[in-house]
Order: structure tokens, then sequence, then C-alpha cells
């Protein structure tokens, strides 16, 4: 029987079917666009509501921006194009005198933050930011060293990703697996082998600063460069919580605005050498960014003068709230990573719950709970095991933002373990969790 167009399409679809199925029920019972408008607005007041004041949002990746930056968001300039570099002669528009302005002060609010010479704001999302580092600094072809994602890499950096796409060989960084942090005696031997003209150091699940200095002089020999992908320890590196990559080594940064700086989700670029200004900016624009969102960017302007004011604060609190989580989780029996160093230096706490079910069904046990967390690959899983991973990755900066401090994290310990451990069903968890947040609606760590 030969299959319709419409139900090879359907087989073809990369999404949910169920999701897509459900979504087209609800388009087939409105009797107008406008109620196909007014379905998009009331999931979008659900989420609000759920996520916004009702869960405990333990996701490495978010932040709660400030009301300021939150209504910047929506403001009437982000109706306007802006393609091209700061000052008129370079927009390919007219009356840009305006956005000029917010732009500029943006780049010098983020020169002013992590004290560097050069900054770019029109990333719209970091991963753009990969993309632009190895299409400034490699050649397709060439030799790069990366993390493997059971050891906390992330997808950009591997075949999959930018990296895959720029068509580079990409060959493993040694990691430790017990002490999580680079092998550098492995490091040392592999490198020399491979003599990568890049070795990136970027991992979403991190805990430990990296030995970045001792690595740069290594792959100096060769004229090799450190790229330090930042996604989630931009805030930590502006707040002086974690360590100074282009202090210590490398030669540019890049990072996620929308986790641990808590500004809108965007990307940032970060570098010193003047050299690596015109490789830089030529690929940002004309090759990935146009219209680059200029809302966003006065959004991210308003992030990063927050940041100067509380940043160093709001940090060093997000750093103490992830030590006492794992400190109380560990107490109470969980298998907490890195529990001999302290458990973590960052604003993650990364468990091992192979004993509970295995991290998906961990995730989705505690989301039941309104306790939101995500499943993670951990040094014992292998890349295949991406979709059942033993690891579950926890982040403490958006409760952090909310004012919760050490003392709450013994509250959250004990929710997680006892959901966890069956002592609490999820009914009764979850109206604990929407009790508590009653007291945490406010955003802490800004002007407003």
């Amino acid at each position: 029987m030969e299959t319709s167009v419409k139900e090879a399409k359907q087989n073809d679809e990369v999404h949910d079917p169920k999701i897509l199925g459900w979504a087209k029920d609800v388009l087939d019972r409105c009797s107008s666009p406008r109620m196909m408008q007014q379905e998009v607005i009331h999931s979008v007041n659900r989420n609000a509501l759920w996520r916004g004041e009702e869960c405990l949002n333990l996701l490495a990746p978010e932040a709660p921006t400030s009301p300021t930056v939150k209504n910047l968001l929506s403001a009437e300039v982000g109706t306007r194009a802006a393609e091209g570099h700061i000052g008129s002669t370079q927009r390919w528009f007219a009356g840009t005198q305006y956005i000029d302005e917010i732009e500029a002060l943006c780049v010098e609010l983020l020169k002013r933050v992590f004290n560097c010479n050069y900054a770019d704001h029109r990333l719209v999302a970091s991963m753009i930011g990969n993309m632009t580092v190895y299409s400034a600094l490699t050649e397709p072809g060439d030799n790069i060293m990366t993390m493997t994602q059971p050891f906390g890499g992330h997808s950009s950096n591997r075949y999959d990703g930018p990296a895959g796409v720029r068509g580079l060989n990409i060959y493993d960084i040694p990691f430790d697996p017990v002490d999580l942090v680079v092998d550098l005696e492995k490091f040392k031997e592999e490198a020399r082998k491979i003599k990568p003209r890049l070795v990136t150091l970027g991992a979403s699940m991190t805990l430990f600063p990296f030995p970045i200095k001792e690595m740069s002089d290594i792959v100096q020999e060769w004229g090799g460069k450190i790229y330090f992908d930042g996604a989630h320890q931009l805030g930590l590196i502006g707040g002086g919580q974690f360590q100074e990559p282009l202090n210590e080594g490398a030669c540019i940064i890049t990072g996620s605005a929308g986790k641990t700086f808590s500004g809108p989700q965007s990307g940032v670029i970060l570098w010193n050498d003047g050299e690596l200004t015109k490789p830089i900016t030529d690929t940002i624009f004309p090759a990935l960014a146009a219209t680059h969102q200029v809302n966003r960017v006065a959004a991210l302007a308003a992030s990063a003068a927050e940041f100067l004011a509380f940043g160093e604060e709001y940090m060093a609190q997000i750093v103490a709230n992830a030590k006492a989580l794992g400190t109380a989780l560990s107490d109470r029996g969980m298998t907490v990573l890195g529990s001999h160093k302290g458990f973590t230096e960052t604003h993650q706490v990364i468990l091992d719950v192979t004993k509970f079910g295995g991290g998906l069904s961990v995730a989705q046990k505690l989301a039941k709970a309104n306790i939101i967390t995500n499943k993670n690959l951990i040094p014992s899983d292998k890349p295949e095991n991406w979709d059942y991973p033993s690891g579950l990755r926890i982040g403490t900066t958006e409760i952090t933002r909310l004012g919760m401090k050490e003392q709450e994290m013994d509250i959250i310990a004990d929710l997680i373990v006892a959901v966890l451990e069956g002592s609490k069903g999820t009914d009764a968890a979850r109206q604990q969790v929407i009790e508590m947040r009653k007291s945490y609606q406010k955003i802490h760590y800004c002007f407003d």
C-alpha cells in the first residue's frame, strides 16, 4: 500500500507526534485565527504560572531576568533593523543613531564587567559564538581537542555541532573521571602527537576550574591556542568566583548571557588580542549575524549594569548554595560527584542516580513534584547513553536570585530525597514546593 504524502511527512517528523497532534486538534477546534492566537497566549500564561511561580527551578542553564531586563525585551527598538558594525558609515540602514548608542553602551559595559579589551554583543545564541571561533581561528581539516560529553563536554564542540560543521578533526581531551579535571599528563602526551590548532575548554557539566595556563604553555609549542567556552561559567567569571581565562592563557571566551550571567538568552564573546578583532568581527558580520535583535542588546546592556553592582555578591551566593546543596544531598545518602573535593566550585551539583532508575526517570519524577532538573551524562556513561544517562544535573542560579540561601538548601535536599526514596509522594511534595515558592517571588541582585 502506497504511503500518502501527508503520512510520509508525519513519519519523517522529528518532533513528538503526540504533542504535534495535540496542537493540530486544538487549532482544528478554533473558529478563527484570533482564537488560535489565544491558545498560544494561554500556553505562555500556563508556563508563567507553573514554572515562574510554583516550581523550584534547578536547571543549570536557566536564570530569571530582572523586571527591567524583562521589559526591555519587549521594547520598540526590537522591531528595528541594524545590520553592520556600530557607526553610521558601517550601517546598511539610516536612522540608527540611537541604536548605535544602545550597542556602544552594551559593548563598553561588557568590557567593564569582564575587564577585557574587546567584546561583541551580536550573538543571538551562545552556540553562534562557538561557530564564530571555529570559523575565525580554524580551517577545515584542522585538528582540535575538545571534551567528550560523558565528561561534561557539549555537542557544540563535537562532530554534531559547529566544530563538526566546520569540518574539523576532533580529538578528546583526557579527563580524570574521579577528580573531574583535565588529566594534564595525558593531555601533554596526546596534544604533542596531535598538535591541535585549537583546544576548546567547554563543558555544560563543570564542577572545578581548568588548568588553562598549563595547557596554554603546552600548545604554544606549535602555535596552538586555547579557547574557553564559558557558556555556563560566564557569570561566575565576571563575578570573580571561578577563574580568569583570558589572564590564564585563553585567547577567547564565549558564553551565554542567559545562564549564570542572568540576562537575556543570547551569546557574548570576549578577547584581548587586537589581531583577533578582524577575523572575529568579520565572521560575526556579515557571516553569522545581520539583524541581531536590538531589544536583546538593550536587555544585555541593562544586565551588565546590574552585574557591575551585584555580580560579585550574587555569584558568591550561587556557589555557596551549590556547595551547601551538595553537602546536604550527600549527608542524606545521595551519590554526589566531587564529594571528596568539596562537591563543586560552580553553580552545579551532579548526582549519580543509577540506583533510582537513572537520570531520565528521576528528572521526570521530580518534575511531577514541581522540582525541575535535567538528566545528564556522567563519566561512568558512554556517549550512546544520551537518552538514558545515569546522572542528574542541578543548578542553583535561579533559586539564588529568588533570595534562597544555605538554609533553604537543606529543605530542597529533604524534598528531593523524600521523593526519590518514596517517603513523600509527588503530590504532597508538589504542594510543599508551591507553598515554599510563595515566599520567594521577588528577584534579587538588581535595581528594581
